[in-house]
Parts: structure tokens; C-alpha cells; sequence
């Protein structure tokens, strides 16, 4: 089944997965665990001084998977999500704890980011051709954008404790953009809550990594490098992580032209229009990959500048933005990213 919108093949830059060979200076075994999920493939590298049962745990895994899903499919009409957007306005909804988890961290990423991400653009992103209804190729009407524009708008959802949340204007929900870094967050949590603490997962490109690889160092991933003109980019930094989380989203991929003019996937909240920066990639380090994957969609909208503004001023946060000028890379990265580079 299809759960999420197939962007998730192309919106998001690669990482690949390293470790090298030789002596294992970390007790204990690697095992790697793989599957699909959301309309894209998920990779699990853990260590364990136990033995394990690779099949228990991959079935604990998909049933967690399963649970996020369900409760976060645009495809599946049951889903919660999908019973809020058809619920009555003004009247309080009680929802599952994951759902109002991410929900909070919706809510924190469209105030820090002014608006730039907004988890209610999905009408926006239909009339672009882009979400759950057929691409026409088409340019829409300036009236036909505000008009639709109009429908949208996270300030108009409140969250109440405990768990609840009420819509005071008919807005329709879609938070694909931040769900497969909650879907990453929720694995990791299984794992070292379960007392593996040395793990590496990563869902679509979208990844968190705690402890540390076999050779008892911090793992390493790669950033592919961002062309639309090349299937296989190669690599274009190689950072290392050690309880932390990285995203990264891109337009590179999702777009369509008319007119001579290229028109991606990201959608600007505040225009309706798709972004027009001349970015092409931004990747987010942080603290957990649902914040992550949020503030890298909304760094491919803001100004450059402004962006790097807003990360230099978080915690426990870093980013790197991919700007196209020509045929030029021109790399843009917050005060402390370096740090995490691989030499």
C-alpha cells in the first residue's frame, strides 16, 4: 500500500552509510534490518553484545511503523489524520499521543520559520499537481492561488492538552514533509529504549544516529551531491553524528516546466506559489529528525541569509544550504556546521 505521497523518492537528497573495515574496536555484533514504509525504503544498523532475533525485531519495527502510519496516511481514509481534516469546525478532537507529538513540532517549526512551513498547504500543493490529485503541467490562475491560499493556514489549528486539538477554519492537514523524520524518531526510540543504544536509522534519506558505529567511532553518512541531470549525484560532504538527527530536503528532482520556466514541488506557504530561490538543497542537523525534517523544508523557502539567522540561533542545531548559480554549487552553512565534517 501507498502510504505517503512518491516524492519521498525524489524530494529528499541520498545518504549513504559508512563504515569501514579492519578491526572492530566495539564489542559486540552489527545487524542490519530493511524494509518499505511510507512510499520509500527504511535501513536499521544496530550493535549488540546479545543475540538477537533479526526477524523479532523487524516485526517490531513494521508494527511501529504500521502505528505511525495509520495514524498519519493522507491515503488511507481511516488514518487520523485523515478523520481530522472531515471533522466539524470548532469542535475539540482527542487524538493519540503521536499525533499530537507531532503536532507540537509543527507548531514550533511554522512560528521559529514565520510561516515558511506550514503543515496545511496540501491544497496548494494539489492545484500545483504535485500532492494526491494528477499533475495537468499547468500554471494555475493568480485568482485560482488565493482563492486556495485562503484555505489554508496552520495558526487556524489549536492544540490542547491533554491531546487534543480543534480547527477554527476548514484547513486540511498533511504533514508527509515532517513524517518520515517523526517515523525515524519513533525507531530510534524503540531501539534504545529497549537498551540498544548504538544504532543508525535512516527512512528515505532522513536519519538518526545514536551511539556509535563497530569500529567505536561516531557514524558516518554522505550528502549526495544535488543534479537533477545525474540518477547517481555522488557524494558531496561526508559528515559524522553521534545523537543526532539529519534531513534534508531538495527540488531538484520534483518539477515540472511550462513556459521556460521550472516550477518544484516546494510550495511557499505565504505566496502559493512553488519556491523561487535558486536553492537546491538544504540539510539540518538537530536534536531529532521530526525537527529536522521540518526547518530543512522551510530553509528551501527563506532567504538564505535569514535562514542562517534563525539556525545560528537554536540549539543543538546546524544546517548546510545547497545555492545553484549557474553551474556553480555555492554552499552556505550555519556557524558550527564544519564541525561535523568528515576531512
Amino acid at each position: 500500500m501507498k502510504f505517503f505521497r512518491t516524492i519521498t523518492f525524489y524530494a529528499i537528497v541520498c545518504f549513504f552509510i559508512f563504515q569501514s573495515t579492519g578491526f572492530a574496536f566495539k564489542s559486540g555484533k552489527q545487524h542490519v534490518i530493511s524494509g518499505n514504509t511510507m512510499g520509500t525504503f527504511y535501513t536499521i544498523k544496530f550493535i549488540s553484545r546479545n543475540k538477537e532475533s533479526l526477524s523479532l525485531w523487524k516485526n517490531k519495527v513494521d508494527t511501529r511503523l504500521k502505528e505511525v502510519n495509520k495514524k498519519l496516511s493522507m491515503y488511507d481514509p481511516k488514518s487520523e489524520i485523515s478523520l481530522f481534516n472531515s471533522h466539524e469546525i470548532n469542535k475539540p478532537v482527542n487524538i493519540s499521543l503521536d499525533f499530537f507529538s507531532i503536532l507540537l513540532t509543527a507548531k514550533e517549526i511554522y512560528h521559529l520559520t514565520g510561516g515558511s512551513w506550514d503543515g496545511t498547504v496540501k491544497p496548494l500543493v494539489d492545484l500545483w499537481g504535485f500532492g494526491t490529485k494528477k499533475r495537468t503541467g499547468n500554471v494555475p490562475g493568480a485568482d485560482t492561488i488565493r482563492q486556495v491560499l485562503s484555505e489554508t493556514g496552520f495558526n487556524h489549528i489549536s492544540l490542547k492538552k491533554p491531546h487534543t486539538i480543534v480547527k477554527q477554519k476548514s484547513v486540511t492537514l498533511d504533514l508527509g514533509s515532517i513524517a518520515k523524520g517523526y517515523g525515524v524518531d519513533a525507531i530510534a526510540k524503540l531501539f534504545t529504549s529497549s537498551g540498544i543504544h548504538d544504532v543508525l536509522v535512516e527512512i528515505g534519506g532522513e536519519l538518526y544516529a545514536s551511539g556509535k558505529n563497530l569500529n567505536g567511532q561516531s557514524w558516518s553518512v554522505g550528502i549526495s551531491r544535488p543534479d537533477k541531470n545525474y540518477a547517481h549525484q555522488g557524494l558531496y560532504k561526508i559528515i559524522r553524528l553521534n545523537n543526532q538527527a539529519i534531513a534534508t530536503s531538495g527540488n531538484y528532482r520534483n518539477f515540472f516546466e511550462a513556459d521556460g520556466k521550472t516550477f518544484s514541488h516546494i510550495i511557499d506557504p505565504k505566496t502559493g506559489y512553488p519556491a523561487t530561490s535558486q536553492i537546491v538543497s538544504a540539510s539540518v542537523i538537530s536534536k531529532d529528525c521530526t525537527f529536522a525534517d521540518g526547518l530543512a523544508t522551510a530553509l528551501m523557502i527563506m532567504d538564505i541569509q535569514e535562514g542562517l539567522k534563525l539556525v545560528n540561533r537554536l540549539g543543538q542545531t546546524e544546517c548546510l544550504i545547497i545555492q545553484k548559480k549557474g553551474q556553480t554549487l555555492v554552499t552556505h552553512a550555519s556557524e558550527n556546521f564544519d564541525d561535523f565534517l568528515v576531512p
